[in-house]
């Protein structure tokens, strides 16, 4: 724990020796504050892997770590001697262990596909929130990907912040190839949760 903090300090430190604009840092909670649960992964379901990589891994620039189809026992209700398959494939961002995202595909028996869905949230929606240091440049990438639909285009908003003051974001919201929500930001202060 310790030697992350140092080498985020380290990095800090050399960004803002060299003349870089600091934008939003991950650092982990202080030990005396950590609980006993931590936010793992988010795993997709999705139509197709191969179509929605374009968007996870080369648009927003996530690292594939993990990928792989798993095999396994047909359930009771399938015809005898059924194989049920699937493909998983895992991705981090700026952590070995937390925020991850998977995509799951059920390769055999396939899942009926639901359609787009509405432009809005509703009940049961949830929306992944992806933080871009760089979305000024990341943004064409985003909506050029086949299948991304783009519901609000790059704009600043500016949130309360605890205590007072307000938290400026640049705030866009996309429909990814299988129509999960994901609102792509730039944070441009500090976010909340952070020491203010």
């Amino acid at each position: 724990m310790k030697t992350r903090r140092k080498t985020h300090a380290l990095l800090l430190g050399a960004m803002l020796a060299f003349g870089a604009v600091a934008a939003t840092v991950a650092e982990p909670v202080a030990e005396e504050l950590r609980g006993p649960v931590d936010v793992r992964r988010t795993t997709l379901i999705v139509r197709d892997i191969d179509r929605s990589l374009p968007f996870w891994r080369d648009a927003l620039g996530l690292t594939v770590v993990y990928d792989e189809v798993i095999e396994r026992p047909g359930r009771p209700e399938d015809p005898p001697g059924t194989t049920r398959s699937m493909r998983l494939v895992l991705m981090r961002a700026n952590d070995t262990f937390v925020g991850a995202v998977g995509l799951l595909e059920y390769i055999s028996p396939r899942r009926p596909d639901p359609g787009m869905g509405e432009d809005r949230a509703g009940i049961g929606d949830f929306i992944m929130v992806v933080n871009a240091a760089d979305l000024d440049t990341r943004w064409e990438r985003v909506k050029a990907v086949p299948g991304v639909k783009v519901v609000s285009e790059p704009e600043r908003i500016e949130y309360p912040a605890p205590g007072g003051g307000v938290i400026p974001v640049m705030v866009t919201m996309v429909r990814d190839p299988d129509g999960y929500f994901v609102e792509l930001n730039q944070i441009l202060g500090k976010p909340a949760g952070a020491p203010q």
